[in-house]
Parts: C-alpha cells; structure tokens; sequence
C-alpha cells in the first residue's frame, strides 16, 4: 500500500459519503418546495463551479475536503425577496425542517443498506465458524471449546459465517453478557458450552476474539507465499510469489503458522529470513508494519481445503435488503452504545478514530480490493449518520433537538437558548476531535 494510494483511496471516500448525506438535504428540500442556493462538496475557496436548474443553484467543488454543506434560502442569513419568501428554510413548517435536516443521516443510512444489499445479492465467499485451539486459560478453554468444533448458533440464532460469530461475540463483550453456543464436533456430535464474558474488559479491538480465546481453525499449511500485497512491507523487502521460507531470525519455519508467528513477535523491527526461490537460497530483511503487525502476504492456497473452510453467503433481492438493513441497524445501535460507555468511562476514548486512521483504514480496503473498500464506505457512512444524529448543536442532531423542542412548546427556542448552545456543542466537538488526533497520532507513534 502506498501513500498516493491511500490519500486517493481517502479522498474518493470522504467525497462519496459527503455527496449522499448532503443530496439528501437537497432533495428533502426541494421536495419541500424550499429553494436550494448552493450545493458544496469541501469547504473554503471553491475550486470549480457550475450553475444548474431553474433556481441557478450553484455546485460547488471546494478545496478543504473535510465536510459540505447545503445552503438554502433563509430570511435569517440575509434579505429575501418578498416573491421568494414562501421557499425560505425559515419560514417552513417544523414537520418540513425536520424532513430536511434529518434526511442526511438517514441517506447515510440508506447508502449503507444499499451497499450492503448488494453485496449480498452478489455473493461473497465467507469463513465457516470452525474454531481453532483456545489457548489454556482463555474464556473459550474454560467454556470446553476445542480445535475442529463447528458453531451452529448463538443464544438459539443460527451462525453460518466467522463474521457472524465475531460480531455476536463483540456485541456480547460490550455488554459483559454470556453467549449460550451450540457446536458440533468433527464427528457431528452436538454440544452446548457457555461463554462467560461477564468479567471480560469492554474493549473492541481487532484482537477481541483472540483475546476471548477463539480463534479461526486453519489447515496446516506450507510456508509459501501465494500473495504479495503491492506496496507491502513484503514487496518492499524483495519477496515474491512462490517464496517459501526456510528460517525467520535463525530459528526454522516448518509451517505457514510458525511463519505468522515469528512476524507478529517483531513489530516495527527487521526481521530477517531465509528464503527458497527458484531452488536457491537468498537472505532477505522484512520489516512488519508496528500497527497491524503483518507484511502483507498470504499463504498459497491448498485447494483441498477450500470446500471445508469457506461458505458462499448469497440471497435474492428481498433477503438481501433486510439483512442489509438490520446489519446497519446493528451496527448503528453498536455504535451508539460504544459512544455511551465511552462517556462513562466503561470504554477507552483510545478507541475514537480521527482523519489519518480512517485514511489508513481506506487505502488498506482498497488495496484488497473493491468488495472490502465498499465494505469500509459503508461502515463509514453509518458512523457518519450516527455522528450527526447526535444531540449536539452544531451537527444536524442538535437541529432536531431544537425541533423537537418547539414541537413540544409550540414555538421555537429562543435566540439566546441556541446561541448558548452552538457554543457548548463547539466545544464538544473541539474535545471530540482532540482526542481523535491524539489516538490517531498515538497509533502513528506507537503502533
């Protein structure tokens, strides 16, 4: 992965998810009648404009590409023609100011739902939950878990994928809940066991299953490479295709596992190997990223197990679209609650992502590919649409707030009501992004 690859990958997603929260203030409010001044993409100086329509509205392409906005007619940000007074934002009903602020978020969720249902329609082919050894100790040991066990469900809903299992598992660590799981064992002889998560620390790193003592089972492969991520530390340090390597810092590599093994020990650090190519040997020196702990290689595939590990998840139109929908659902009210046990200090603010994480996160699911980049793009826009759901004046959650307000009184709050809180949501939002540049310069530092 390289940096030209990342801040492009990052660009075109920041400017997708900005296109689809703002048109769905623009259309609400034309729908509504209301006129549209300006539709922009970025903030700052504008860096290309068109005007288009019977209302001449402008599009705008601006150059800070970090937000957009929908500007509308408001007798309240400047002079109103009295002809044009009735399409002013102002002077609509609150019913329609509340269609109009709340269809961004809700186009954020709707593109994730579409994405997801997509994919589904198209068919991915997805991990079996088949476990591999817990270690001693963990929760899963405790629980009888052992190598080979197949989950069949979770608390009586049936699992078919390790995606599936990981989020139930992640889900139930949030809460400290215990899972009721029922396995089958290579002989096909079923077995419940529970998983007791109660004691389990609220963090959702990448790591929490293994951390839980679940771990995906995996054949015993040979350590060949079949994959080289294109501007991978891998790449970067020489290594090919058809590489198999015969020793990592002097100690020997009999299997695939050995190998992963000996690259997640040296973060950061060179680590040095000797590899076979072409029936001779060669010295090379790899050093594992500090943040994934990985060199961006895959083993080569033995076709013998592609039958037993993998499962075609596929449905048809309708299917697709609820499944696309409560995995947004689920993933919105995650979201939701992780941010609620952040505030109470039940999970660590570390885990909040600011600008050069989520560029990170782009260019990798981009370099694997466009079903994994679709995948970020939709995860992303129901963060967003969660975000600015949030009661903070400022973001279109505070607007709804204010709505929701004069619904109830039968006027609007006063001027000095929201003027307090368009300052108290600034410094909200002033804390939010602080905390996200320090964990995000944080994870540069020290990985």
């Amino acid at each position: 992965m390289n940096l030209l690859q990342t801040i492009v990958a990052f660009i075109v997603a920041l400017g997708v998810l900005i296109v689809v929260h703002e048109y769905g203030h623009y259309l609400v409010a034309r729908l509504c009648k209301v006129k549209v001044l300006r539709f922009s993409v970025g903030f700052g100086r504008p860096l290309a404009t068109w005007r288009l329509g019977a209302d001449r509205t402008e599009w705008v392409l601006a150059a800070v590409p970090f937000g957009g906005y929908v500007k509308m007619l408001d007798e309240r940000e400047g002079p109103v023609a009295p002809a044009e007074a009735a399409r002013a934002f102002n002077r609509q009903s609150v019913w329609k100011r509340f269609a109009i602020v709340v269809a961004g978020p809700l186009f954020n969720f709707a593109f994730a739902i579409l994405v997801y249902a997509g994919l589904y329609m198209y068919g991915l082919p997805e991990a079996r939950p088949i476990l591999g050894t817990p270690p001693a100790g963990s929760a899963a040991a405790l629980a009888g878990l052992r190598s080979g066990d197949t989950v069949r469900s979770v608390d009586g809903e049936p699992i078919a994928t390790w995606q599936e299992l990981r989020w139930r598992v992640l889900q139930a660590a949030l809460q400290r809940e215990a899972l009721r799981l029922e396995t089958q064992d290579e002989r096909g002889h079923l077995v419940n066991a529970t998983l007791d998560l109660r004691g389990f620390p609220a963090e959702v790193e990448t790591d929490a299953l293994e951390r839980v003592g679940l771990t995906l089972w995996r054949p015993t492969l040979a350590p060949v490479l079949g994959q080289v991520l294109a501007g991978g530390p891998a790449e970067r340090a020489g290594l090919a295709p058809g590489d198999r390597i015969l020793a990592a810092d002097g100690a020997p590599i009999d299997t695939w596992e050995a190998f992963v093994a000996a690259v997640r020990a040296k973060p950061g650090a060179p680590l040095s190997l000797v590899i076979e190519r072409a029936g001779s040997r060669r010295t090379l020196e790899v050093v594992p990223d500090a943040a994934t702990r990985r060199i961006g290689a895959a083993a080569r595939d033995n076709p013998a197990y592609a039958e037993k590990i993998l499962i075609r998840v596929q449905h048809g139109p309708l299917l697709s679209l609820a499944r696309g929908a409560a995995k947004t659902w689920d993933i919105a009210l995650f979201s939701l609650k992780m941010l609620g046990k952040m505030l109470v200090g039940e999970v660590s603010w570390r885990h909040l992502s600011g600008p050069v994480t989520i560029a990170d996160f782009a260019g990798q699911s981009a370099s694997l590919g466009w079903i994994s980049y679709l995948t970020f793009l939709a995860l992303i826009s129901i963060s967003l649409g969660v975000l600015n759901l949030l009661p903070i004046p400022l973001l279109d959650g505070g607007h709804l707030m204010y709505y929701a307000i004069e619904i109830v009184k039968g006027r609007p709050v006063s001027e000095r009501f929201m003027e307090l809180g368009q300052r108290v949501g600034l410094a909200l939002l002033l804390v939010m992004m602080a905390f996200a540049f320090y964990n995000d310069l944080n994870r540069l530092l020290t990985g």
